[in-house]
Formats: C-alpha cells, structure tokens, sequence
C-alpha cells in the first residue's frame, strides 16, 4: 500500500467532494472550539465546583479545565526563540518537509521538535524545566530514597493507599513500577537531579514525532508522513511534553508501534521477527510504566491492519509479555494491583469530580493539549470515501485508533481531569489526520496549531 503524490480534496472521477464532506472540518472544528468555550466557561456560570487542581488548593486562578493557573505572562526567556520558530514553522515548515531526503527529515523533526520543546518550557525560565519532576508529588522524590528494587516491589501494595504509613505520592502511586524504575536508573548513573532528569525527558520526548513519521513510511505512507511532519512536530502538545513523565511514555509507546510496523512490512523474516520482538518489548515496557497504555493495542491492531499482516502478532505479544510476567515473577502482577489503583484513584480528589463536566470538559483539554485542528481531524475522517481509503488506508486507521482510545480513555472514568498530560501518548496518532484535511488547510491549520501553543503558555501556568 503506497499513498500518492494526491490527496483526497476529490472524488475518483476528480471532481470536487461532495459539499456536506467538505464541511466536515469546518464542522468538527467548530465543535473543538467550542467544547474549549465551553468548559472554561461552565463552572464560573454554573457555581459547581469542578476541583481542576489536586491537592485541593483552590484559588482565585484556578482555570478548570486545565490543571493550571491563570498566570499572563507577556514576555520571558524563551519567548523569542518560540516565536522564532513558530514564523519559520508556519513559513518554511511544509515545504521542507516535503523536499528533504528522508533521513535529514527526520533529523530535522528531531531538532526542531525539541527546540519547540524546551523554548516554550523557557518561557517560564528555568524553573519551566524543572518544576514539575522536582515536585514532590512526582517520581523523583521517591527514586532518590530506593535502595532496594526487590523490597520496593514487594512492599508496592501497602504503600499504594492514600492514607496508608509512608503512602507513595500521587504519581507513583498511580502508575506501574517501571514508571519510578526509569527514574530510580537516572539517579543511579547520576542523573538524578531535577534539571538532569528533565532533561533526559525531554530529549526522549522529543523522539515522539520522528517515530510516528518511521511507522508512516514503513506502511508505505511516506507522502502522507511529509505532511503530518509539521503538525506533529509543532504541535501545542510540546507545551505539556515538556519534562512530563507521560511524554516519556509518548516517546516509548511511538517507537513501540513504529517497530511493529516495521516488522509488519519486512519481507525477509529474520528483520521482521527482530523488530517485532522490540515492539513488544517497548509496548510491554510502556504497559508497566501506565495503567492507561493498553489501549495502545488499538494502534497496534490499526497498524497490522494497514499492512495487512498478523504475522508480527505472536512475536510482539510474546516478547511483552516477557516483561509483563517478568515483573509478575518479581512480586508485581499488573492486573493484581489494577483494582487496588481503581481504590486509590477514588480515594483521592477524583471521586469530587463531577463526571459529567469532566467527560466533556477532557476532551477540551484535548483539543488545547493536541490542538483544535484535531477536531478537523477526526471530523475529516466521516469523508472518507472508497478511494481515499484505497490511498490513505493506513493514517487512516492510525487516525481512528487514536479517536478510539481517547473515547475508550473518557469513557472509562479513569480519566477525570489532567489529561493534557495523561493523554499524550495517543495525541500525535490524532495529529496524523491532519495530513488529511484539505491542502487549504495546511497552512492556516498549522497557524492555529502554533498560536494556541503560544497563547497557552503565555497566559496559563500549566504546570506541567
């Protein structure tokens, strides 16, 4: 399966699409924004209170949805260059894309994703970097105080309670081992300290959109993959990836599902059985650091059906379950402590907070966390038709898959509030729709992208 040098604006006989699918964007657009207005404007209206922020320190700038404050700053250290790169992105960004040989775009992707990354980060100076892994509530506080893996995971069970003797923090406590392992290896070589260990995140987080790009080409998207570039690569999510630990298993996750494609299109069996066994070892990794991170099988099935070949299946499912089992062998089976988080998770603020807000009022912070062109995005995919499937089967299908898990994710109540953060990994399988949407839309929907990461930085203090 190749995509063309074409783009599905028109029919097969190569007229104009039909004008209700034309719009279809304009429509799903309309309905991102306005779920954003919405959210923000429903608590101050309503008087319910909606608790945003854990642990309950309410304040008069408080912002639901977003786990942040609103805090207006017009200018700080790495403003200019964030706008520096927004000008060139909007200016440069698609045509480079689309001429550079492949491997230079994804060094590109690289660099300019990570400079988008920690400038934006800088806007709040250093402290941008390094608040949130240095916060208490966060992973690094515990990683410094372990000095016996085995005993930490088999003692995980009773310190999992809120209010249990010397209870895990918030984050730790939320998610698997390997989530606070990867931490408790960065103190361990030395790069354990709050800027070091941001640091660290950041430039694997980075990663994220060079692996989407690889899976693309790999299903024979690579036409495709030159046009989502920009919108993975300068995405408003750079705001919240940024030293986020769920960037982290963003970047993890991605290369997990850029080897199985990989594998899945090889045709000489030794590459397609070592890159399959690597992707089940990175997704099975990804599934101890977050609870959430199953759902990244719907990518994974889209993936093997894109390619149509279930051959990588055994292989991958094999090897992650090796570190699956490997951690149950060691004291710590997943689906054991599954339900003591489910008690965990509703002994904290969340069970304060209103569902029916809060399944809404999530995806807002999707659309101000990936970006409102998503909407676009996923509207554009009720225009597909027979032909744009023949050419586009495969972001297709990746596009779908991450509408799947964002409305499995909201659906399950797991998810009430901060997910601007906790949906990352399945943000830029969205963003590959944007490569979808009509060539009218290119530059002026990477415009939209750039300024809502801008504006959201410059106003709000995200925390993350």
């Amino acid at each position: 399966m190749t995509d063309r040098a074409t783009h599905p604006d028109h029919d097969r006989a190569g007229g104009r699409r039909p004008r209700l699918t034309r719009l279809l964007p304009w429509l799903g657009l309309a309905a991102a924004v306005g779920v954003v207005v919405w959210a923000f404007w429903w608590p101050g209206h309503s008087g319910e209170q909606v608790y945003p922020r854990a642990p309950r320190n309410a304040s008069d700038r408080e912002v639901p949805p977003l786990h942040g404050l609103w805090e207006p700053k017009w200018w700080g250290p790495g403003t200019a260059p964030a706008v520096l790169l927004a000008l060139l992105g909007w200016r440069y960004a698609a045509a480079v894309a689309d001429r550079l040989p492949w491997r230079a775009l994804l060094l590109a992707s690289y660099a300019v994703g990570l400079g988008w990354m920690v400038s934006l980060a800088l806007v709040d100076g250093v402290e941008g970097l390094t608040r949130q892994l240095g916060n208490p509530f966060e992973y690094l506080t515990t990683a410094r105080e372990v000095t016996d893996v085995p005993q930490l995971l088999t003692t995980w069970r009773e310190r999992m309670p809120l209010y249990s003797e010397d209870a895990f923090p918030t984050h730790v406590a939320g998610h698997p081992p390997a989530a606070l392992l990867f931490f408790v290896g960065l103190v361990r070589i030395g790069l354990g300290g709050d800027l070091a260990a941001s640091l660290v995140v950041v430039l694997l987080a980075a990663s994220t959109a060079p692996a989407v790009l690889v899976a693309l080409r790999a299903l024979g998207a690579e036409t495709t993959a030159r046009r989502a570039a920009p919108f993975l690569v300068l995405a408003p999510t750079a705001v919240f990836m940024a030293v986020s630990g769920d960037a982290l298993f963003a970047a993890i996750g991605a290369w997990g599902i850029a080897c199985l494609a990989l594998g899945a299109t090889r045709t000489r069996r030794g590459p397609a059985l070592a890159w399959s066994a690597l992707a089940g070892l990175l997704l099975g990794t990804v599934v101890m650091m977050s609870y959430g991170l199953p759902l990244l099988g719907v990518v994974a099935v889209a993936v093997l059906l894109a390619a149509r070949s279930w051959l990588p299946l055994p292989v991958a499912a094999a090897t992650a379950l090796v570190v699956v089992l490997g951690f149950a062998a060691a004291g710590w089976a997943w689906w054991d402590y599954y339900p003591v988080l489910v008690d965990r998770y509703e002994e904290g603020i969340a069970k304060d907070r209103p569902e029916d807000y809060w399944r809404w009022a999530n995806l807002a912070l999707l659309f101000l966390s990936a970006g409102p062109l998503v909407g676009a995005a996923v509207a554009n995919l009720l225009a597909t038709t027979r032909a744009t499937w023949r050419l586009y089967r495969a972001p297709v299908l990746l596009t779908a898959a991450g509408a799947v898990m964002v409305a499995t994710a909201d659906a399950s109540g797991m998810s009430k509030a901060e997910v601007e953060r906790i949906w990352l990994p399945f943000m830029p399988w969205l963003l590959v729709g944007c490569a979808l949407l009509p060539d009218r839309w290119r530059r002026w929907g990477l415009t939209l992208q750039l300024l809502t990461a801008l504006v959201v930085q410059h106003l709000f203090y995200t925390v993350w």
